[in-house]
């Protein structure tokens, strides 16, 4: 598990990343996706040997990061929730302003385990 910065109560450290320390933290923070995650990586495997590139995997690396990077902080999971259930408000304003939250919850998790 790598440092970070402090962003108030986490529940799990923020791993490696690695397919195992990845699964292992999605495990504790978001165990329903485990499933999914394994497809999703099933298919980014796939597309390595099809594309003949390490493209799908970083990519496939990031993605998860990302999500989990969200799961393991009650912060942005909050803001996250909030914003992902406001997409489809009947107020356009509100789904916008939700839209325009969601991207900025979505960098901040990217950019915190690019760091």
């Amino acid at each position: 598990m790598s440092t970070q910065a402090d962003h108030g109560h986490e529940l799990v450290p923020r791993p490696e990343q690695t397919p195992d320390a990845l699964r292992a933290a999605l495990a504790v923070v978001a165990p329903g996706r485990l499933p999914e995650m394994q497809r999703t990586k099933d298919e980014a495997f796939a597309k390595v040997v099809a594309w003949q590139s390490l493209s799908p995997v970083r990519s496939w690396v990031l993605a998860w990061a990302r999500d989990i990077e969200i799961a393991r902080r009650p912060d942005l999971a909050t803001r996250h929730a909030r914003a992902t259930g406001n997409l489809e408000h009947e107020d356009l304003g509100i789904a916008q302003e939700a839209l325009r939250e969601l991207a900025t919850v979505l960098d901040e998790a990217v950019k915190a385990v690019r760091a």
